[in-house]
């Protein structure tokens, strides 16, 4: 197990990345940030604690999107599924998806599928934390990206965080 990014560097990158987006959405009214469930949450929960910090926190508008039923492997595992909150619409919108780690873009396929059911954004960015970038199965890359780490296909990459795993850190397994 070795470790990428510790606490800290996590936080500093966490509140990069909430820079970032905001530089790129100056004005939110025609933007809405959601965390794709159910590890994604994590650090879209942090992001956007520190977005609403830097405006008006009643200016920005979060959701929490769950692809259990989405995702193309549901038939090969028992999934469970997780709770979508999402108080808006997405129509004419721009949609920041954000997610922990971005692999094979199965996730974020499954992700844009679901994200349609709730209208049809205008644009839609894609914000991860860990991009790796060499394991790609669809032509899917991130608008905004934490670390970007090369890795081998039998390597995992594994966040934890406080709130689930009582600890923050990212490690590759």
């Amino acid at each position: 197990m070795k470790t990428i990014l510790n606490e800290q560097q996590l936080a500093i990158i966490i509140r990069r990345l909430s820079h970032q987006v905001l530089e790129n959405n100056i004005d939110l009214e025609n933007t809405v940030f959601i965390g794709i469930q159910p590890r994604g949450i994590f650090v879209s929960d942090q992001m956007i604690q520190v977005i609403r910090q830097l405006v008006s926190p009643e200016k920005v508008q979060y959701g929490k999107l769950d692809i259990t039923f989405y995702r193309d492997d549901v038939r090969n595992q028992i999934h469970v599924p997780n709770h979508t909150d999402i108080p808006f619409s997405v129509e004419n919108k721009n949609v920041v998806l954000i997610d922990d780690v971005l692999y094979t873009g199965r996730t974020i396929r499954a992700a844009l599928d679901a994200l349609l059911d709730f209208g049809r954004p205008a644009k839609v960015e894609l914000c991860v934390l860990i991009d790796r970038r060499f394991s790609r199965q669809l032509p899917i890359q991130p608008d905004y990206t934490g670390r970007s780490i090369d890795s081998i296909v039998s390597q995992k990459v594994k966040v934890f965080w406080k709130e689930r795993d009582g600890k923050e850190e990212v490690v590759l397994l």
